[in-house]
C-alpha cells in the first residue's frame, strides 16, 4: 500500500519527492527544484533545473541574474509537466505575482504544496484556486485565532486619510520589494490616489517587471536626488530596512508607516517606531487558513513554517487529520525585513 510519505517527505533540504527525484522550495542547491514563488526563502539560486511559473522564473532572473539555474522549465497555471512518472501542475496561490501551489500526482495520489498563500483579493496576482487533494501542505505564518486581518480597503483608507490630515508631511511606507510594494501601489490607485508615487531604488526593477506582466502601477518616480524636507504630502514606498536608514532623513517630517500582517501586534509597531501601522499581509490569516481546510477536506493536512500548534489543535477539534512538518529555513513575514523581501 502506497503511503503519502512515499510521494513527498520532509528532509533537511526541504520537501523531497523520491519517485520524481525533485525537491519543492529546497533551502539548499539541488539537482532539480520545483519553486512555488519568488521570495528568497523559497526561491534560491544555484539549482540544476528549476520548474516554476514563467513569472516566477522571470522574478528569479531579475533578482539573481540569468544564470540562476543551469536549466529552467516554465509551467503556467493549469498546465502540467511530467518527470519520472510524477505529474507536476501549477495552480494560483494568491500570494504574489506568479505564486503557485505545486500540485503533485502519482499513482492516484494528489498532494498540494501551497507554498505561501492568501485567499483575499489581490489586484497584482491571480487569486488562490482550491485543488481537491489527498494531502494539503499549508503554511502557518498567522496560525493563531488572534490574527484576523481587517479588509485591505480599510487599511489603505487610513493611509489616504492621514495624507489628508497631514499634507505637509511625507508618508514613508515600508513594504517588501516583491509583492507588497506593488500591492500597496495598486490599492492606493483603487482608492483614488492618482498622484505620482515615489519609490526607493530597490523597488524599481521589480516594479518594471510587474508592469511588463500587465500590472498597471500608474505614475512612479524615483525617490532620489532630493533636497532636505522633500515630498511633503506625497507617498514614498521603500523596503522596511531603508525606512530606518539615513536615506529616510531627507523627507519632510515623515509619517512612518509599515505594511505587514504583524502590525496587528502593536508592540511590534512600537518597537519599529511605526506611527501608522497598516495591517496588510500576503499570507492567509486565521479565518482564511481554517476556511481553506474546511473547503478542501483533505485526508491529511501537513502544516509547515509558522505557528503549527494552533492549527494542529483546530484540526484535532474538527476531526481533520494533521501533522506538523517543522521544516526550517523559511522566514516569517516580519523576519525578512532586513532582506526587504518576504510579504
Amino acid at each position: 500500500m502506497i503511503r503519502f510519505e512515499d510521494l513527498l517527505r520532509p528532509t533537511p533540504a526541504g520537501l523531497y519527492c523520491p519517485p520524481g527525484d525533485f525537491y519543492v522550495d529546497p533551502v539548499q542547491p539541488v539537482d532539480r527544484a520545483v519553486i512555488t514563488h519568488g521570495h528568497a526563502d523559497h526561491a534560491r539560486s544555484g539549482h540544476g533545473t528549476v520548474l516554476a511559473t514563467p513569472q516566477t522564473l522571470a522574478i528569479m532572473a531579475e533578482r539573481y541574474g540569468e544564470a540562476f539555474a543551469t536549466h529552467r522549465q516554465g509551467v503556467g497555471y493549469g498546465d502540467t509537466a511530467s518527470h519520472r512518472g510524477v505529474e507536476i501542475g501549477m495552480a494560483p496561490a494568491g500570494h504574489v505575482l506568479g505564486s503557485a501551489q505545486a500540485v503533485i500526482r502519482w499513482k492516484g495520489i494528489t498532494m498540494v504544496v501551497s507554498g505561501d498563500y492568501k485567499r483575499r483579493r489581490d489586484p497584482t496576482c491571480a487569486p488562490f484556486e482550491p485543488v481537491p487533494c489527498n494531502v494539503f501542505i499549508s503554511e502557518a505564518t498567522f496560525g493563531l485565532p488572534v490574527f484576523t486581518h481587517p479588509p485591505d480597503g480599510e487599511e489603505i483608507g487610513r493611509l489616504v486619510q492621514s495624507l489628508g490630515q497631514f499634507p505637509e508631511r511625507a508618508h514613508l511606507v515600508g513594504a517588501y520589494a516583491l509583492g507588497k510594494a506593488q500591492r500597496v501601489i495598486r490599492l492606493l490607485r483603487e482608492a483614488g490616489w492618482e498622484r505620482p508615487i515615489h519609490v526607493h531604488g530597490a523597488l524599481e526593477r521589480l516594479n518594471r517587471l510587474y508592469e511588463r506582466e500587465g500590472v498597471d502601477l500608474g505614475p512612479i518616480l524615483p525617490a532620489t536626488g532630493l533636497k532636505a524636507n522633500a515630498l511633503g504630502g506625497e507617498v514614498v514606498i521603500a523596503p522596511p530596512s531603508a525606512t530606518q536608514d539615513r536615506w529616510a532623513r531627507r523627507f519632510a517630517d515623515p509619517v512612518l508607516a509599515f505594511a505587514s500582517g504583524w502590525m496587528l501586534v502593536r508592540a511590534r509597531a512600537r518597537q519599529r517606531g511605526v506611527e501608522l501601522p497598516l495591517v496588510l499581509s500576503d499570507h492567509a490569516d486565521w479565518p482564511e487558513l481554517v476556511a481553506t481546510f474546511t473547503e478542501l477536506k483533505p485526508e491529511e493536512v501537513w502544516i509547515t513554517h509558522g505557528r503549527e500548534e494552533g492549527l494542529l489543535r483546530w484540526c484535532e477539534l474538527n476531526d481533520q487529520p494533521a501533522r506538523a512538518l517543522r521544516l526550517v529555513g523559511y522566514e516569517e513575514e516580519d523576519d525578512e525585513a532586513g532582506a526587504a523581501d518576504s510579504g
